[in-house]
């Protein structure tokens, strides 16, 4: 399998919402939960979307196109960099922190309906640069925290 370009980097910011379909609002720690996703937000559940993350170098790329966005604005709950998300293939566990451990579930995703971010700017990363996990260790992670690929699947 392919290896990511870079296998460090760190956890720029965490995002959460209390109900589904609203902005997710960034917040210093989260709790991971195996089986569940992060403690508290809408888009946690037993299913292989457990998490949602997305480059900060994907961001930037929407701003220089005017979009005005940042960590959160795609509801993605972890916002990373420095780490090639995009090579990463299914299978790929990562560490987060000192204790959590994901596995990389899904590249990309099919948006059904167009965000606000697509109205304005005529495009939305989310779902081509976007990956989704689930948690296999839990424990707290925060932001600031290193963020390594372990296993690469």
């Amino acid at each position: 399998m392919a290896r990511a370009a870079t296998t460090e980097g760190k956890v720029k910011a965490i995002s959460i919402s209390e109900q589904r379909g609203t902005p997710k609002s960034n917040v210093p720690a989260v709790r991971l939960s195996v089986g569940l996703g992060i403690e508290g937000d809408a888009h946690a559940g037993r299913w292989h979307r457990q998490l949602s993350l997305l480059g900060i170098e994907s961001i930037a790329k929407m701003n220089t196109r005017g979009a005005e966005v940042g960590p959160g604005d795609f509801a993605e709950n972890i916002t990373t960099e420095g780490i090639d998300l995009l090579r990463l293939p299914v299978g790929t566990r990562l560490r987060l922190g000192a204790e959590c451990e994901i596995e990389v579930t899904q590249l990309g995703k099919v948006c059904h309906d167009r965000c606000e971010i697509f109205k304005r700017v005529g495009d939305c990363i989310m779902p081509r640069e976007g990956i989704f996990a689930k948690v296999l260790k839990g424990g707290e992670i925060r932001a600031g925290d290193c963020i390594k690929v372990i296993d690469d699947g």
